[in-house]
């Protein structure tokens, strides 16, 4: 296991879309691994794999305490809508809102190769959604209203 680095804005890969795994192998094991490990050191909520420059299908996903790998995520039903502002580990220092699902319905595999689907409201939904964006080089800046830095939304919340 080892820590990835984080690929940030500019770089080319953010803008590709992630080849389909087609074997689940210990390779990919060992990037799903890493990927965890990543994301959990910079205080992600959820990574893709093109965020650590390697262009295959799988997250990673952390909230509220479960842990969610998935090989080939596909989204296969979203409801409702929410407008949440969002950051990224690619895109330091930056936060927007942008709409997403209030609801998402995931199906994929595990780094064990064991088909998975599961379902995620709010935060979760958010999340599953903004990472499945990354694999078709979608960045949540492309979405997003009112962009802007950290620290002046942070005084925006003080006041």
């Amino acid at each position: 296991m080892a820590l990835r680095n984080i690929v940030t804005e500019g770089d080319d890969v953010l803008r590709k879309r992630a080849r389909e795994v087609t074997e689940i192998n210990d390779r990919i094991r060992e990037i799903t691994e890493d990927m965890v490990q990543t994301m959990r050191a910079e205080c992600g909520l959820g990574l893709a794999a093109p965020q650590v420059g390697i262009l295959r299908r799988i997250i990673v996903v952390e909230v509220d305490g479960q842990l969610y790998q998935l090989i080939n995520p596909e989204i296969v039903e979203t409801r409702g809508e929410q407008y949440e502002e969002e950051g990224c580990l690619s895109v330091p220092g930056l936060v927007g809102r942008v709409r997403r699902p209030q609801y998402v319905r995931i199906k994929g595999s595990t780094p064990q190769g064991e088909s998975v689907e599961y379902e995620g409201e709010d935060l979760l939904a958010v999340v599953f959604s903004h990472e499945c964006d990354h694999l078709d080089g979608v960045l949540y800046t492309d979405k997003a209203d009112n962009v802007r830095s950290a620290a002046e939304a942070e005084e925006e919340t003080e006041e």
